[in-house]
């Protein structure tokens, strides 16, 4: 058994691994350990694939104002390429990111010592392209890995402008105590790298929606899915759980239809809290984006369902955009099921769910 110890030690997972009389504390440290090393070297793989994929993008010299118009178009190409061959990940717009990653960092891998500095993961990387102040850049990228931040610190730290508010301060202390406070419950979610989807894009994994969804939200949506379909008002499925990727923030719109009667998609969003300003914003933004990228020649505009499982209150509300009102009352109401429908179908499923979770 020493031996067989001896040799696995090379491992690191191995060589990091001390017994104490303690059972649970040592597998958790196992799992702790074995997950460590497995975010390390996906992580690393996927840094630098991005950076290698950047580089050769730069050089087919994109930057110049002259070839501007050939680069958009070397970018459209492989992206479609890249997308059929190896799937999600590819889009024109990480493309542009994995350019701008090379441009920012081009000797990330490179040091005065020789020796590569420690790397942060590729969604840090993303969200600190959005910082253009290349002094502020390498701060939130130092203190992001001297500290630990989590992508959501990261971003919230951005996003409040921390950087330059600690430059103002006085007294740095309150600014960062505040900070942590505020982003303590981003730093508690040890789950954080298996959740990210880029990270299932990068392994060739399908992304498991149970990890953003509740048990009751599941079922709920599950059970629309088929309500819509079998209204016989010309619902076709497109997909559950999209993901929608913006400059700051991964979303995931809950069900999107296309309705060949209306010739226009339908998205659905269900909250398991009461429906808020934000939402309604949100549901907006996915339709400018669906109208943007998904609709044809020929399709009428997006129209969004926000829904809300409450327990208190359920309810429905529909988001179209400005302009699009008259077409919502004159034709799209005609097939879209009414408030009270939907209102019906989300207790019938709120019931019999509780009732087998009782029988469990």
């Amino acid at each position: 058994m020493d031996n067989k110890m001896t040799i696995l030690a090379q491992n690191n997972i191995m060589a990091h691994f001390e017994k104490t009389d303690d059972i649970l504390k040592d597998m958790c440290g196992i799992i702790e350990s074995a997950r460590n090393t497995a975010y390390q070297a996906v992580n690393t793989a996927l840094v630098q694939r991005n950076w290698l994929l950047g580089y050769r993008i730069a050089e087919e010299e994109l930057g110049g104002e002259e070839r501007a118009e050939y680069g958009t178009e070397v970018i459209k190409k492989l992206s479609k390429s890249l997308t059929d061959e190896y799937g999600r990940g590819f889009t024109k717009t990480n493309l542009y990111s994995f350019y701008s990653f090379y441009k920012a960092y081009p000797n990330i891998f490179h040091s005065a010592s020789g020796k590569s500095a420690p790397l942060l993961s590729w969604t840090h990387y993303r969200v600190l392209l959005q910082v253009e102040d290349k002094e502020a850049r390498d701060w939130y990228a130092k203190e992001a890995a001297e500290q630990t931040w989590s992508v959501r610190t990261l971003q919230r730290n951005i996003s409040s402008q921390y950087y330059y508010r600690l430059l103002k301060s006085q007294n740095k202390a309150p600014v960062e105590r505040e900070m942590k406070e505020l982003t303590a419950p981003y730093q508690a979610d040890k789950l954080e790298f298996i959740k990210n989807p880029v990270i299932a894009e990068f392994l060739g994994m399908a992304q498991d929606a149970s990890f953003t969804e509740t048990k009751l939200k599941a079922s709920i949506i599950s059970n629309l899915q088929k309500f819509l379909m079998e209204l016989g008002k010309g619902y076709a499925f497109v997909a559950r759980q999209q993901h929608i990727h913006t400059e700051k923030e991964d979303y995931f719109i809950d069900l999107v239809f296309y309705n060949y009667i209306l010739k226009c998609f339908v998205l659905i969003d269900l909250k398991t809290s009461k429906i808020t300003h934000q939402d309604v914003g949100q549901m907006d933004m996915y339709i400018r984006m669906y109208d943007e990228l998904k609709r044809s020649e020929g399709d009428n505009p997006t129209i969004g369902i926000v829904l809300c499982s409450d327990t208190d209150e359920d309810i429905a509300k529909y988001s179209v955009l400005h302009g699009n009102e008259q077409l919502f009352a004159s034709k799209y109401k005609l097939y879209l099921p009414t408030e009270e429908e939907l209102r019906a179908e989300i207790e019938t499923q709120k019931a019999i769910f509780y009732l087998q979770q009782g029988e469990k």
